[in-house]
């Protein structure tokens, strides 16, 4: 099945302390090439979120985006700083000692002075993280990969559909070369028999002035060789493997064998199925970069 590649993909997932969601878009790039935005807590599962993504996404320029949303629930700690805590028992019993007070200071009058309890999140575990994280990752790969195998079949018929069109222009320009030669040899007899004025012809002069004209214009191998690259472009496009690349170097020598074919002909009906053909070849050229 072909794919595109591009796209774009989300996943998200919760657990008791927060959700995460990633996001991941993917552009045309001539390898596969992943990057990955992730919170400094969460950089020692780089590597894992780029080996999932990349056991599906092959080719491409990718960015993945993880973001951790922490629950408004997550418990916080009370701390005590004894320091300061401290520092109001010294002042507090300084003060009983000058205005006679009772010596003792109740712990809780202590606790309720400002900055002796502060309250501190509670650690997360980032290990007990991982499992979540990754299925966000898969619901995020999941989803892209889904976006571009359906660019990728409607790429499929769209290539198919030029090829088959390009393949009817080249039966026509097959069908049409020996009717030049044919018309060459009349066209050529025609001028003779203007110059010599009722002279005889040389026919072995004639037989081989058309023989080297078809010899010149013989395109019966670049129209093997054109027959054969089309079987391998429709089985590339029948193959569940990323064939990018294979397509692409098909292109390049199919359009090769078309530039031959236009160079040899001298006739004006193949010079212009030659420009059709070149011109559809482009297109599909534009087509094969977008495909994994």
């Amino acid at each position: 099945m072909l794919k595109s590649m591009t796209g774009y993909g989300k996943g998200e997932a919760a657990t008791p302390n927060g959700t995460f969601l990633v996001e991941i878009r993917s552009v045309n790039h001539r390898y596969g090439e992943i990057s990955v935005r992730l919170p400094r807590s969460l950089y020692p599962f780089e590597n894992e979120v780029k080996r999932l993504a990349a056991s599906v996404l092959k080719r491409g320029k990718i960015d993945i985006s993880v973001q951790w949303d922490e629950a408004a629930t997550v418990h916080t700690i009370p701390q005590l700083d004894m320091v300061v805590a401290r520092a109001y028992h010294d002042a507090y019993t300084r003060l009983s000692k000058e205005l006679n007070l009772p010596q003792d200071a109740a712990p809780s009058f202590i606790m309720s002075q400002k900055g002796v309890v502060k309250e501190v999140a509670g650690s997360v575990d980032e290990a007990e993280l991982q499992p979540q994280l990754m299925e966000a990752v898969k619901g995020a790969v999941d989803t892209l990969d889904g976006m571009r195998c359906r660019e990728g079949a409607a790429l499929a018929d769209d290539l198919k559909a030029r090829r088959i069109q390009i393949a009817e222009w080249t039966a026509q320009i097959g069908e049409r070369t020996p009717q030049v030669v044919t018309e060459y040899r009349q066209k050529l007899k025609t001028r003779l028999e203007l110059l010599l004025e009722g002279a005889e012809m040389d026919a072995s002069r004639l037989a081989q002035e058309v023989a080297l004209l078809a010899d010149r214009s013989d395109i019966t191998e670049e129209l093997v060789r054109l027959s054969s690259h089309f079987n391998q472009f429709d089985e590339a496009l029948r193959s569940s493997e990323p064939v990018g690349r294979k397509l692409d170097f098909l292109m390049q020598e199919m359009n090769r064998e078309v530039n031959t074919i236009g160079s040899k002909s001298n006739d004006a009906g193949i010079t212009n199925l030659v420009i059709q053909i070149k011109a559809e070849m482009e297109k599909m050229r534009e087509q094969v970069q977008n495909v994994e």
